[in-house]
């Protein structure tokens, strides 16, 4: 019986050790199929369904704002919080617009980030998303109005504007309505 217990002692030291040299994943591996093998069952009852997870782009775009007021900042939960540090990180002294759909009379506007802050872009280039020209830049203060989350906004914003892209919004009289 003392040699039975000794050899039961040796064979949990030696598993042990086995089960320590493991990485994480192999350990973790070993330790569901242990389980399945003693217990019976199938490996897809270990599988986890991925539809309902969300990356944190998608929480920063489902909770985004593009102005926040001290009344969003009321009931903040975990998502709300990783929306506004994004939001905080942005350089909200010159927008970026997309006037890409502009006959549409749909304009996007959204704040610099820190590489377009250190290219220029936006203040000593073209502040259009597709134009980087810096011929006849002018600056404009713009009433941007928007809906947010169901609810209308309004902000004023700054945007500057190269000679060409005010040419071709002039030429198709949509300057006129956005501007004035």
């Amino acid at each position: 019986q003392f040699a039975a217990e000794e050899w039961d002692r040796e064979e949990a030291r030696k598993r042990r050790f086995h089960l320590i040299s493991m990485d994480a994943y192999s350990r973790h591996r070993k330790l569901v199929n242990d389980y399945i093998l003693y217990y019976g069952g199938k490996m897809e009852d270990f599988r986890r369904s991925g539809e309902n997870d969300k990356t944190d782009l998608d929480v920063i775009r489902e909770n985004h704002r593009f102005l926040w007021r001290e009344d969003d900042e009321a009931d903040m939960n975990w998502e709300k919080r990783l929306a506004k540090k994004y939001y905080d990180k942005l350089f909200k002294e010159y927008c970026i617009a997309d006037l890409s759909r502009y006959k549409e009379n749909k304009f996007g506007f959204r704040w610099r980030h820190e590489k377009e802050v250190i290219s220029g872009k936006g203040q000593f280039s073209c502040g259009n998303k597709h134009c980087d020209g810096e011929e006849g830049l002018k600056s404009w203060e713009v009433n941007f109005g928007y809906v947010e989350h169901g609810e209308k906004r309004n902000a004023l914003v700054k945007l500057s504007k190269s000679d060409k892209v005010y040419i071709s919004l002039k030429e198709d009289k949509y300057l006129e309505k956005l501007w004035n």
